[in-house]
């Protein structure tokens, strides 16, 4: 679905339905240099069972015009904006990596606006390092493959998805490869500096799960109690064979998950 956020052209998955306002609705928020896809299993899901889904492509990411947002709070914002576009007065809303920051933002931010939230390995404050941002802002394919090894757990580097036909590896790449430039290093720029975290989750009034691969080693869980400890009483769900790649590694884990909470 192609719809006007802001007066630019915005572009998100709905499963080929027309959004009805009166249904529970269910917001995707994809990471950094990714799109709505990697959303398409769960957001098939939810839509099949009775609820808008809105899989979202962020300003300029995957097939939405305009500028990377500069900011979590800006992209937290412009979510709740594309709300007000679909007539929705209130969300759930998933988000993975930077989207789960976007997630927990609009969340502190817009309580009246989301109803929960599912925040997909993330943690706060979610700090990048100097070498993968340097490599972004060069636009060097060298930031796509660092990513795409730290994304995954070390065993599914090796492949063995369950789910059969998926290369998980090489579809990864292929989304950081077809982002248009600077896109990436805007990402990850927003996420370094984003430090509202810990301050914001304390603030978040609606129900929060936390689904946390125990082999992420871009958001590692050892870094993510201060986050939990914030967040008032979060749905806790740490899935043993999975890295940062939730998505893709554990995708049948996650929507039991996923499907529970929401």
């Amino acid at each position: 679905m192609k719809i006007q956020v802001d007066g630019v052209s915005a572009y998100c998955y709905t499963n080929n339905r027309e959004i009805e306002p009166d249904k529970d609705s269910v917001v995707f928020v994809h990471g950094s240099g990714m799109d709505h896809t990697v959303w398409t299993l769960f957001s098939r899901h939810f839509a099949r069972h009775g609820r808008n889904v809105i899989a979202v492509d962020l300003p300029g990411h995957g097939r939405s015009d305009g500028e990377p947002l500069g900011s979590i709070e800006e992209m937290a914002d412009w979510v709740i904006a594309l709300l007000d576009t679909l007539g929705i007065s209130e969300a759930a809303v998933a988000g993975h990596s930077m989207g789960s920051l976007v997630a927990l933002d609009g969340a502190a931010r817009h309580p009246e606006r989301v109803r929960a939230i599912a925040l997909v390995g993330s943690t706060a404050p979610m700090p990048v390092s100097d070498a993968i941002l340097d490599a972004c802002a060069a636009n060097d394919p060298a930031a796509f493959n660092m990513l795409t090894e730290y994304g995954y757990s070390k065993r599914h580097l090796f492949g063995g998805n369950s789910n059969p036909g998926m290369w998980m590896v090489g579809s990864t790449l292929r989304l950081y490869e077809r982002s248009r430039p600077h896109v990436l290093h805007n990402d990850m720029s927003a996420c370094n500096t984003y430090s509202a975290g810990l301050e914001r989750a304390a603030t978040v009034r609606c129900p929060v799960l936390m689904v946390l691969g125990k082999g992420d080693r871009l958001t590692p869980l050892r870094g993510t109690p201060p986050l939990q400890q914030a967040l008032p009483d979060p749905r806790v769900v740490v899935l043993e064979d999975a890295g940062h790649s939730l998505m893709t590694e554990a995708p049948n884990l996650l929507l039991d998950a996923l499907r529970e909470f929401l």
